[in-house]
């Protein structure tokens, strides 16, 4: 397989440990891991703070970024999807995307080498 696919994953910040371990038996080389903020189709929570009520709409997520070579993308976004599922509203997406090339910076490889 020559082709380079980014598989992109939002989830629950507690998942995060079992989806690690779940990308590396998936034969993953690498992840990226961020915190991020968004809303789908989770329920914006109220809260109520000095007095004042609010609403949080935009909920704390885990964005996990993976690019692969030598391991199809739907196997890791599959073994991704396993480990995050929870069965509930908020559980998250996946998207896996093409990648035009890659270009490592330590050693100048290029394309699935660099990966």
């Amino acid at each position: 397989m020559t082709e380079i696919e980014m598989v992109v994953a939002y989830i629950r910040p507690d998942k995060l440990g079992p989806v690690k371990q779940a990308v590396a038996e998936a034969g993953a080389p690498s992840i990226t891991v961020s915190n991020v903020s968004g809303r789908g189709s989770q329920p914006a929570k109220k809260g109520q703070w000095r007095g004042e009520e609010y609403t949080v709409d935009l909920h704390q997520k885990t964005k996990v970024e993976c690019v692969v070579a030598d391991v199809d993308g739907a196997d890791v976004a599959n073994a991704i999807r396993d480990a995050a599922h929870t069965g509930e509203p908020g559980d998250g997406k996946i998207f896996i995307m093409p990648v035009d090339n890659a270009i490592q910076v330590r050693t100048g490889k290029e394309g699935p080498d660099a990966v």
